[in-house]
């Protein structure tokens, strides 16, 4: 067979392009064999969806062969003649041969492995074996069971050394160093490629590509698996939190302290009244004149006028918590119940497993389901993510389609996208369920140049923008006002996590995720304050509860509007957890508790009480326990669903 000659300054970009290609279209006939192979495990997956994950696919496969070419790529295209050296591209070609094994390799493994475990293999596989004795002969005994495989293995490693010497360069002649400047900026060039390959895309907004994009391309957390493959996945876990089953309690004497299982509360007909939950980026309830009337002497003013009037008309609580610090983590808390509890859940190994909603229960109801963020449609994985839980329609950046509006880095103004938001809502067919997810109130933290001085600055940068999205929803709620679903609406605000703080009763450990949860029905007259303890996850069943949603169904939350308080709160705070419980917080490192506070007598938290309660002590960590081991063992079984 004739072999391609390249010679020229671009040469060697020319055929790493061209071996790259080669290799898409071996991950694209990998996919293929898997879904395959695997068929009868993805029953609702049609020509057409195919189609979409395999287009889909190509993002996660340029990741994993950008990441495990990252050496061949570099030898092949820094300037310099020595790259012609016939040495020196022996050594490159067996590199680009080993490796590229190495990823054939991970991905046949999962032809066989998948359909025990139903996910793609990943970095916790290195743990997993870790203490095995016998890797030999459990490798030998694969190959026997699964020799077709290895045949397949051969075959592709073989087309894989032959492809590359179909491709070969010849130093120009005359080459010398001069040519060194032109080819700097073509490496430039290269490396500039390749960061925005690895993470996904260049925008500002854009966070690195991990496992729940794929949640893009498909319906079903399952059919992710198609969409990903095997090198991406190890090597976006490598570092991932594997949970550890816990076997405090047997399994009856676990459901009677803490059950995640909601029954239906009431023999109340299931009222189908419309749901929009407003998520505030960094709104802090330190930021809430309302929610803060024992600072300063009562003379606190906060940055949130309107906010503070929709309190005084709605209900809320004066203890209420975010379950995590990042916007990502806010998502599955608001919307699936399911908080993040050693790292974002949407991020962890975890992230594929068949999970429940808000939007998927309410749309067994027949209702319409959207999502609203001004930010560039993919942006902090927020699209994938709200596909996955059952939403039907996504409103960004895209569907905005106006760039006057565009802040510049983060997406559209707060301002003009919920107007956009509202009048959208309005097209819905009710009952519907509708989310929106603020942006402005994040750094560089500026406002729009005609509202320039006209909400105060404070003493954070932060308190400005707030003014600035508080009277954007003294805006949206105007306008909603006058539409016809109005008054059948019940309207969740609450914030996706604290942020930096001034005041020093927010300068603590609980303080730092103190936000609001506020509920507000202008057509029911839902009015009120109480002390209960609140946190982002008992959103979802307080909603289906107000509701009187008439099924089971699966959340770890609880119901706010339950009466007593014997629920718990409970935040992550960096790998040990917070948990609240009564006028209690304790923190636990897993293992035991390290603090006590009463929060209702030291809010300053100055006073440890670890050995002076001993009582609320041990039922707070018989509660925590109880937790940990509903949450690591339906985390590691895939059992976040109610199942008959």
């Amino acid at each position: 067979m004739n072999r391609m000659k390249l010679r020229g300054i671009l040469a060697p970009y020319i055929a790493v392009a061209i071996r790259f290609a080669f290799l898409l279209i071996i991950y694209a006939l990998l996919r293929w064999g898997f879904y395959l192979l695997n068929s009868s495990l993805f029953p609702n997956v049609n020509a057409g969806k195919l189609f979409v994950m395999f287009g889909g696919g190509v993002r996660f496969d340029t990741v994993a062969l950008l990441y495990l070419n990252i050496l061949y790529i570099v030898m092949q295209t820094v300037p310099g003649p020595f790259i012609y050296n016939p040495t020196y591209q022996r050594v490159s070609k067996w590199i680009f041969v080993v490796v590229n094994s190495l990823g054939i390799a991970l991905n046949l493994i999962d032809y066989a492995y998948y359909p025990f475990t139903l996910k793609r293999t990943t970095g916790t596989v290195l743990s997993q074996f870790s203490n095995e004795t016998n890797l030999f002969k459990l490798a030998f005994d694969f190959c026997l069971d699964y020799w077709y495989l290895l045949l397949v293995f051969a075959m592709l490693v073989y087309g894989l050394s032959k492809s590359y010497r179909l491709i070969k360069l010849e130093q120009p002649k005359g080459y010398s160093w001069k040519p060194f400047l032109v080819q700097v900026p073509f490496f430039l060039m290269t490396a500039f490629l390749f960061i925005g390959g690895v993470r996904g895309g260049w925008a500002h907004s854009t966070r690195p590509i991990t496992l729940s994009n794929a949640g893009d391309y498909v319906d079903t957390p399952e059919e992710m698996n198609i969409v990903l493959n095997t090198p991406f996945s190890i090597l976006k876990t490598l570092k991932a939190v594997s949970l550890k089953p816990k076997n405090y309690y047997p399994e009856q004497e676990l459901a009677k302290i803490y059950d995640p299982i909601h029954l239906p509360q009431t023999d109340k007909p299931f009222n189908k009244k419309n749901v929009v939950v407003l998520i505030l980026e960094s709104f802090a309830k330190e930021h809430f004149g309302e929610l803060n009337k024992d600072i300063q002497g009562g003379k606190y003013k906060g940055y949130t006028p309107f906010l503070d009037s929709l309190i005084r008309h709605g209900y809320t609580f004066t203890d209420t918590y975010a379950n995590g610090r990042k916007s990502i983590d806010a998502l599955p808390s608001v919307i699936t119940g399911i908080p993040s509890i050693g790292e974002p859940f949407v991020l962890s190994v975890y992230s594929g497993n068949e999970t429940t909603s808000l939007a998927k229960l309410l749309k067994k109801k027949g209702y319409e389901t959207a999502f609203f963020h001004g930010a560039p449609n993919g942006s902090m994985g927020f699209s994938a993510y709200m596909k996955l839980a059952g939403i039907q329609h996504y409103f960004g950046k895209n569907e905005y389609n106006n760039d006057q509006d565009f802040d510049g880095i983060w997406g559209i103004w707060d301002e003009p996208f919920l107007q956009f938001t509202a009048n959208k809502i309005n097209t819905l067919k009710q009952p519907f369920f509708a989310s929106f997810f603020s942006l402005s109130s994040h750094h560089p933290f500026k406002v729009p140049e005609k509202y320039q001085g006209k909400f105060p600055k404070g003493p954070l940068p932060v308190q400005e923008p707030i003014g600035y999205t508080d009277n954007a929803l003294r805006e949206f709620f105007a306008t909603a006002s006058k539409m016809p679903w109005f008054n059948n609406t019940l309207f969740v605000i609450c914030a996706d996590h604290a942020t930096v703080s001034y005041l020093p009763e927010y300068q603590t450990t609980a303080g730092g995720f103190q936000i609001p949860i506020i509920f507000y029905a202008p057509g029911d007259g839902l009015v009120g304050k109480t002390d209960k303890l609140v946190q982002q996850i008992d959103i979802m069943p307080t909603v289906l509860n107000y509701l009187h949603y008439d099924e089971p169904y699966f959340a770890f939350g609880s119901d706010a509007f339950m009466p007593g308080r014997d629920n718990f709160v409970l935040n992550n705070n960096a790998g040990s957890y917070n948990f609240y419980y009564k006028d209690f917080m304790m923190s636990y490192d897993g293992l035991k508790p390290v603090s006590l506070y009463n929060m209702k007598q030291d809010r300053l938290m100055k006073q440890d009480l670890l050995k002076q309660h001993p009582a609320i002590l041990d039922t707070m960590e018989t509660k925590m326990k109880a937790f940990i081991q509903q949450y690591n063992n339906r985390m590691i079984e895939n059992k976040l669903t109610y199942k008959r």
